[in-house]
C-alpha cells in the first residue's frame, strides 16, 4: 500500500477501542438456510437442495453496530422491531454480539424485517446464493413509534462520540428522525455519519455521507466513469449536501473521498484492498460506513479512516454474510495480505 504508513494504521486500531456509536436505523433479522446441491430439478431448471442447517445474523442497522462491536467499540441501538418471534430473535441476537438494544421499540402494528437467503453449498470453495424472499413493511412508522425513537435518542447521543444513520427504507429513517439526529448531535458536538440508500438530500447538513457509484450518478446526474468525473461528483455533493466529507463506495474499483473544513482531503481514490477472494459482498457497505464513523469518532483524519475502512471491507467479502473484522484481522490484512 503506498502513501500510507502501515505502522501508523496499525498502532492506530487501540484508540477505536471504547469509542461509543449510536447507530440508528432500520434493523432486519437475517435468515441464512444452507442446503446442498444434489441435483436439478424434474419442475423447473434449478437446483434442489438438500437441508444442511439455518443460522440468523442482526442485519440492516444493526450490521454496521456488529462492526464497532467487532472493533473494540460500543455500540447503541436505536430501531424497530414487530411484536412477534423474529423481533424476540433478533433482539436475543443483538444480545449476543454486545449491542446495547435499549433504543429498540417494539411496534405491534408492523413484521420485524426478516431475508431469508436461500443458500447453495456443493463442489464450489464457496456457497453460492440462489435467492432471497424478504418480509418487510415499507409503511412509515407511526407518531407514537417516532416519538420514543426520538426520546431514545435524546437520551442516547449526549452519551456518544457519533451517531451513525443507516437508512435502509423500510420506514424508521423519517424527516423528524434525521432532524431530531442533526439537532442533539449539533447541541452536543457530535459527529454525524449516514449511509443511504437512496434520497441522498434528505441527509444535508450530516458530517460524512456515504453513498455508492449508482447513488452517486443519480443524485448528481452525471455520469461517472473517470477520476475526473468522480472528484467533480464529490464535489458537487460536498456543495449540494453540506457536508464536510463524501465517501463515495464503488465495488471493485475501491472508493473515492472527498472533503472539506474540519475533515479536509483533497479528492482521492483508493484502489479495492482485495479484487481476488471476493465471495459475498452482503453488508460491505455496511462495515465500510461503521469502520468510517468509529476511526472518526476516535481522531483519525478522513484519509486513514478510509484506509481503515477499506481493508475492513476486503476482510468482510471474504465471509458468508452479514460479517465484521476484528482488530487483529485488520492487523494480518495490513501487514501481510492486502496491498494496494
Amino acid at each position: 500500500m503506498s502513501g500510507i504508513d502501515k505502522g501508523g494504521l496499525i498502532g492506530f486500531l487501540p484508540r477505536l477501542r471504547g469509542r461509543r456509536i449510536v447507530v440508528v436505523g432500520d434493523v432486519f433479522l437475517d435468515e441464512y438456510v444452507i442446503g446442498r446441491a444434489t441435483r436439478l430439478s424434474r419442475e423447473a431448471p434449478i437446483p434442489v437442495l438438500e437441508f444442511e442447517r439455518r443460522f440468523y445474523l442482526p442485519g440492516g442497522a444493526a450490521n454496521p453496530s456488529s462492526n464497532v462491536v467487532a472493533l473494540g467499540g460500543v455500540a447503541w441501538q436505536v430501531g424497530v422491531v414487530g411484536d412477534d418471534e423474529p423481533g424476540q430473535q433478533l433482539l436475543q441476537k443483538l444480545r449476543e454480539a454486545g449491542i446495547d438494544a435499549a433504543g429498540v421499540v417494539s411496534d405491534p402494528s408492523r413484521p420485524t424485517t426478516t431475508k431469508t437467503r436461500i443458500v447453495a453449498q456443493g463442489s464450489l470453495r464457496f456457497p453460492q446464493q440462489l435467492a432471497r424472499i424478504d418480509h418487510l413493511d415499507r409503511r412509515p412508522v407511526g407518531e407514537d413509534v417516532e416519538r420514543a425513537l426520538i426520546t431514545h435518542l435524546e437520551t442516547l447521543v449526549p452519551q456518544a462520540d457519533a451517531v451513525l444513520v443507516s437508512d435502509y427504507r423500510t420506514g424508521v429513517v423519517s424527516e423528524a428522525v434525521v432532524a431530531a439526529v442533526l439537532e442533539v448531535a449539533r447541541r452536543h458536538n457530535r459527529l454525524t455519519t449516514v449511509d443511504s440508500q437512496g434520497n441522498l438530500h434528505k441527509f444535508h447538513a450530516f458530517d460524512l455521507v456515504k453513498c455508492n457509484h449508482a447513488e452517486a450518478q443519480a443524485t448528481t446526474g452525471r455520469t461517472l466513469s473517470t477520476e475526473e468525473d468522480f472528484r467533480r461528483a464529490g464535489e458537487a455533493l460536498l456543495k449540494e449536501l453540506g457536508a464536510q466529507a463524501i465517501v463515495i463506495t464503488r465495488g471493485p474499483e475501491g472508493m473515492s473521498l472527498v472533503g472539506t473544513g474540519s475533515l479536509c482531503q483533497e479528492y482521492t481514490h483508493l484502489p479495492a484492498a482485495n479484487r481476488s477472494e471476493v465471495f459475498d459482498v452482503t453488508g460491505a457497505g455496511d462495515t465500510v460506513i461503521a469502520v468510517l464513523t468509529l476511526a472518526l469518532a476516535a481522531g483519525a483524519d478522513l484519509l486513514a479512516a478510509a484506509h481503515l475502512a477499506n481493508y475492513a471491507a476486503g476482510l468482510v467479502v471474504r465471509k458468508l454474510g452479514n460479517a465484521t473484522a476484528t482488530p487483529e484481522e485488520l492487523v494480518w490484512a495490513i501487514e501481510t495480505k492486502f496491498d494496494i
